[in-house]
């Protein structure tokens, strides 16, 4: 896994460490990509979904004007399991080199890549299903 850090709207900080231990999906986003914002209330039902499973869903936005996009996107959708992250430098897009918005990687509690996904996916299809079961029973 990258060890890029990423912020909050208020500024905190974090790297995808602070999500070890259990399976993650990192999705990279923005908020002028349609696929990306179709996404958003599906990837918002997946964590909510398999939280007792241990699955953490972390969306960063690759947006580069700053907080305020990200902040008010989030206001305008609240959504109940997803917290508003950034990566305004694009470290993460440039480390995935995928060039597509949005892109999804999907790891195991033990950080393995198991996924990688570029481009919209449908979040709630029983492929979708299997990979995240997949990260989930230990890939």
């Amino acid at each position: 896994m990258p060890d890029f850090e990423f912020t909050d709207p208020a500024g905190k900080k974090a790297t995808l460490a602070n999500f070890a231990g259990r399976p993650l999906l990192v999705n990279l986003w923005a908020t002028f990509c349609g696929p990306c914002i179709t996404e958003m209330p599906q990837l918002d039902g997946l964590s909510a979904t398999y939280a007792k499973d241990g699955l953490q869903v972390v969306t960063i936005s690759q947006d580069s004007a700053g907080a305020d996009k990200v902040t008010a996107f989030f206001a305008k959708h609240p959504f109940k399991s997803l917290h508003p992250w950034m990566d305004s430098d694009n470290n993460f897009g440039f480390h995935y080199a995928t060039g597509l918005l949005p892109t999804s990687v999907l790891y195991s509690a033990d950080g393995r890549e198991i996924a990688r996904i570029t481009g919209a996916m449908d979040w709630n299809s029983k492929d979708a299903q299997n990979v995240i079961e997949e990260a989930i029973n230990g890939g």
